[in-house]
């Protein structure tokens, strides 16, 4: 057997660019139909804090030097979506707090609440997770673990891009 020779055409950058767009058009809908999540949906967005164009407070940087994870669900406000960034407002420890997230940080995105997620490779160089907590920002009404499922505990509508790069 051969080795699949090197592509010209950067296939894996576009698909993962495709698929950001994907997150960026769902929360662009949100954002649009005032900022109220339809049905039972809401989202667990994970992003590397270190990204270029992350924008969170210091102590929340320090608490998760490499990536965190936010809920959209009950509590957020002034989400807002451009063409390569989202800002969400988040209350942790009963603080307000506003973030911004350039959609390249984004490593995962899942909506439990229809079984679907999106997991990304990190677009920043050599930036390999580490464990981490969620980010645990203040919800009202249902928390996790209130028996929904994540997206891909069975296997079930979980895109993962990976074109196994050769370095």
């Amino acid at each position: 057997m051969s080795d699949a020779p090197d592509s010209l055409i950067p296939y894996d950058e576009i698909v993962q660019e495709a698929l950001r767009a994907v997150v960026g058009r769902v929360l662009g809908q949100v954002a649009a139909g005032g900022g109220t999540l339809p049905g039972n949906h809401h989202f667990y967005i994970t992003f590397k804090t270190a990204a270029p164009g992350v924008d969170i407070p210091k102590s929340l940087r320090e608490r998760f030097p490499d990536e965190m994870t936010i809920v959209l669900q009950n509590k957020f406000w002034d989400l807002a979506v451009a063409g390569d960034s989202f800002s969400v407002g988040l209350s942790f420890n009963q603080v307000p707090t506003k973030l911004h997230v350039p959609f390249s940080a984004i490593t995962a995105f899942v909506d439990p609440a229809v079984d679907f997620g999106l997991q990304f490779q990190a677009t920043v160089a050599d930036l390999t997770p580490e464990p981490h907590d969620d980010a645990e920002n203040d919800a009202a009404g249902s928390e996790p673990g209130d028996g929904s499922r994540v997206a891909g505990e069975d296997g079930s509508n979980v895109v993962t891009v990976d074109f196994g790069r050769k370095k």
